[in-house]
C-alpha cells in the first residue's frame, strides 16, 4: 500500500506544464500538423541564425555581426516565395535607411537636428506601399545606422561600417533563403485540402440540421434564427480557408521540394481552386435559403401550402449532404475513388433536385411571388445543384487527367 501510494504521489507531481509539454511534443512527432511546422520553422531559424553569426562574426569579423543573424531569421517565412519576396523587401527597406544616413549625415553631421530628419524622412518612406510588411524596417535600420556613423572617427569608418550593415543583412537574407530552400522547404498541400474541407464541413453541419425539421414540417422561429445566424456567421470561415489555400497555392513558387514529392503532377491548385470558389458560393446561396425562412417565418407565422413540397426539399437538402460529408474528408491519397462517390452522389442528388421542380409545379405553389420561400427555394436548389455538379465535374476531371 506504501509503495501504491508513493507511485500515486510521484504521478500527482508532475507539473501541469511538464505534461503539456509533453503532449505538444507527441503530437509534433506523430502528425504533421501546426506543432510539426511550428517545431521545424524554428530549428531551421536557429540554424539560419547559426550560419549568419559565424560568417559575420568569425570570418568578416564584422563590428555589429547581429545584423547577419537577424535579418536570416526575420525572412524565414513560411513559403519559399514570401521569403524571396520579403528578403527583398527588407533589403530594400535596410538600403534606404542606411543611405538616407549617408546622405543626411554627410551633409548635416551626426547631431540631433540631422537625427530628427533622419527618423522623419525613415518614417515617411517606411509607409511606402512596395515596401509591405518590411515598410516599418527603414527606421530601424536607420536608427542603427545613425547610431554606428555617430560612433566612427574617421570618413573612411563611416562609410565602411555603413556599408558593412547592407553586405550583413544580404549575407543574413541569403543564409536564411538558403537554409529555407535546402532544409525541408515547406509545402502546404493540405492547406489547400484543409480549406475545403472547412467549408464543406460547416455547409454539411448546416444542412444536416436543416433538414430533418423540414422533413417533420415543424419550423419554429429558435431553429430558423439559428440557421440564419450560422449561415451568416461563415464570413470569418470563408477568409481563413481563403488565407490557407493561399499559402498553398504559394507554397509551390520557386520550390525545389515539389519535384521531389509524391504529388509530381501537381502543377497548380486550380482544380481544388475551383471546388474552393463552388463551395463559397454554396455557402452563400444557403444564407439566402435560411434567410428566405426565417423572414417568411416572421411575415407569416410558417404558413406553408404543401407539406409534401418539403418533405422533397428534405430529401434534396439530406443528398447535399451526403456530397458534403466526402469533400469534408477529401483526402489526395483517395482522391480517385472519392470523385467517383462523389458523383454518384451527385447523380442521385439530381434527381431529388428533378423531385422539388416537379413537386413545386404539380402543387401550384406560388413561385413567382416575392412575399413567398417557394420560388427562393427552388431557385437555390437548381444553384446549389449546380455548384455540387461542378465540383465532382472538376475533381473527375483533374483525377481523369493524373491517371
Amino acid at each position: 500500500m506504501a509503495g501504491e501510494g508513493g507511485g500515486q504521489r510521484t504521478k500527482a507531481a508532475v507539473p501541469g506544464w511538464l505534461d503539456r509539454v509533453r503532449q505538444w511534443w507527441l503530437r509534433a512527432r506523430g502528425t504533421p500538423g501546426y506543432e510539426r511546422h511550428t517545431l521545424l520553422l524554428v530549428l531551421k531559424s536557429t540554424l539560419a541564425a547559426t550560419l549568419a553569426w559565424i560568417v559575420s562574426y568569425y570570418v568578416l569579423d564584422a563590428p555589429s555581426p547581429a545584423f547577419a543573424p537577424f535579418s536570416a531569421v526575420l525572412i524565414m517565412q513560411v513559403t519559399v516565395y514570401q521569403s524571396l519576396l520579403q528578403s527583398l523587401r527588407y533589403l530594400g527597406a535596410v538600403a534606404a535607411g542606411v543611405a538616407m544616413v549617408a546622405a543626411l549625415g554627410f551633409l548635416g553631421g551626426p547631431d540631433l537636428l540631422t537625427f530628427v530628419l533622419v527618423a522623419l524622412a525613415g518614417l515617411i518612406i517606411g509607409r511606402w506601399p512596395a515596401l509591405g510588411a518590411q515598410g516599418p524596417q527603414v527606421a530601424t535600420a536607420a536608427f542603427f545606422a545613425f547610431s554606428t556613423y555617430a560612433a566612427a572617427t574617421s570618413v573612411t569608418d563611416k562609410v565602411t561600417q555603413l556599408g558593412q550593415i547592407i553586405l550583413l543583412v544580404l549575407i543574413g537574407c541569403v543564409i536564411g533563403i538558403f537554409v529555407n530552400v535546402t532544409v525541408a522547404p515547406p509545402m502546404r498541400y493540405r492547406s489547400a485540402e484543409y480549406g475545403i474541407r472547412s467549408l464543406s464541413t460547416a455547409l454539411g453541419d448546416l444542412v444536416s440540421d436543416m433538414y430533418p425539421v423540414l422533413r417533420d414540417g415543424e419550423l419554429d422561429e429558435e431553429s430558423l434564427r439559428q440557421w440564419r445566424w450560422r449561415a451568416e456567421q461563415t464570413g470569418g470561415l470563408i477568409t481563413q480557408a481563403k488565407d490557407g489555400f493561399r499559402t498553398a497555392e504559394e507554397s509551390l513558387y520557386f520550390n525545389p521540394r515539389r519535384l521531389l514529392n509524391r504529388h509530381r503532377g501537381r502543377r497548380s491548385f486550380e482544380g481544388y481552386g475551383a471546388v474552393f470558389a463552388a463551395l463559397e458560393r454554396s455557402l452563400y446561396q444557403v444564407s439566402s435559403l435560411t434567410r428566405s425562412l426565417h423572414e417568411w417565418h416572421e411575415e407569416e407565422g410558417g404558413r406553408y401550402d404543401d407539406q409534401a413540397f418539403l418533405l422533397v426539399y428534405a430529401d434534396f437538402l439530406e443528398s447535399l449532404t451526403r456530397i458534403s460529408q466526402v469533400l469534408g474528408d477529401l483526402d489526395e491519397d483517395s482522391l480517385a475513388e472519392q470523385a467517383r462517390q462523389m458523383c454518384r452522389l451527385a447523380d442521385e442528388a439530381q434527381d431529388c433536385r428533378r423531385s422539388v421542380a416537379d413537386g413545386a409545379s404539380r402543387a401550384g405553389l406560388p413561385l413567382a411571388d416575392p412575399a413567398r420561400p417557394y420560388g427562393v427555394l427552388v431557385v437555390e436548389s437548381t444553384r446549389l445543384m449546380e455548384e455540387f455538379q461542378h465540383c465532382c465535374d472538376v475533381l473527375q476531371r483533374y483525377v481523369d487527367r493524373d491517371a
